[in-house]
């Protein structure tokens, strides 16, 4: 069975995803990340990986000593099976099903496949992953009811133990925010917002109060909306 210490953060080098990191580092002995390269439209994200991963080991000499390995997995021929807004040039919209074509049929079902079988070899129980439900884009794949569904069937049928952990699922954009701050104060904050990169279209031309980003695709909408809420708020941390 896998070591209850250790965990694999699912890793995109966006906010929520370095928020997920720091959570672990935090909480964790030896954590490791790993990439999926879909051939997402974004792809800058998969650069800004290796800064994040540096400056918060930088940053915070205490989580270094935890900070493990770093891994890339090849799914662009997973990627181009959708012919997603994700992968593809074309505007964002809502399709027929009612959902954003941002969505990637399957992506989080499949990115944990991948990320079990690597853990099941490096002895990794924790999969930790930014899904969450309570201020999101409405993809099926982030509900806590399909990763539990997952997580019973990549114990079936690996023979482990794993445990899917989603530390952002019942929180707000605002409050992965307040989270971060709690967890790294200003400096986790500043990284986060300098380094990290959330935005479909790659757009890392203009920093914004909120981080880089084009403003108008849906994860520059919801990252932007969240952090003003949580401006508004006076910035509070949240309790760990």
């Amino acid at each position: 069975m896998s070591d209850p210490s250790r965990a694999l953060v699912l890793f995109s080098g966006g906010q929520d995803s370095s928020v997920c990191l720091a959570w672990a580092l935090d909480r964790y002995e030896h954590v490791e990340t790993v990439g999926f390269d879909y051939g997402q439209r974004h792809a800058v994200e998969m650069a800004q990986r290796e800064v994040v991963r540096t400056r918060m080991a930088e940053a915070f000499p205490g989580w270094a000593a935890r900070l493990g390995a770093d891994h890339v997995l090849d799914l662009r021929g997973f990627g181009a099976v959708g012919e997603t807004a994700m992968t593809q040039e074309r505007a964002f919209e809502i399709t027929e099903k009612g959902l954003p074509n941002t969505f990637v049929p399957g992506r989080n079902l499949v990115f944990l496949t991948y990320a079990a079988a690597l853990a099941d070899r490096r002895g990794l129980r924790f999969l930790v992953g930014g899904m969450c439900e309570t201020d999101f884009s409405g993809y099926p794949d982030c509900r806590r009811d399909t990763l539990d569904a997952l997580q019973t069937a990549l114990n079936m049928g690996m023979a482990q133990d794993f445990a899917i952990e989603t530390p952002l699922m019942w929180l707000t954009k605002a409050e992965t925010w307040s989270l971060s701050k709690a967890l790294g104060g200003e400096t986790l904050v500043e990284l986060i917002l300098e380094a990290s990169h959330t935005c479909y279209k790659g757009e890392r031309g203009t920093r914004h109060a909120w981080g880089y980003g084009c403003s108008a695709c849906p994860a520059c909408e919801l990252r932007a909306r969240g952090y003003d809420q949580w401006v508004a708020a006076g910035r509070p941390a949240l309790a760990k």
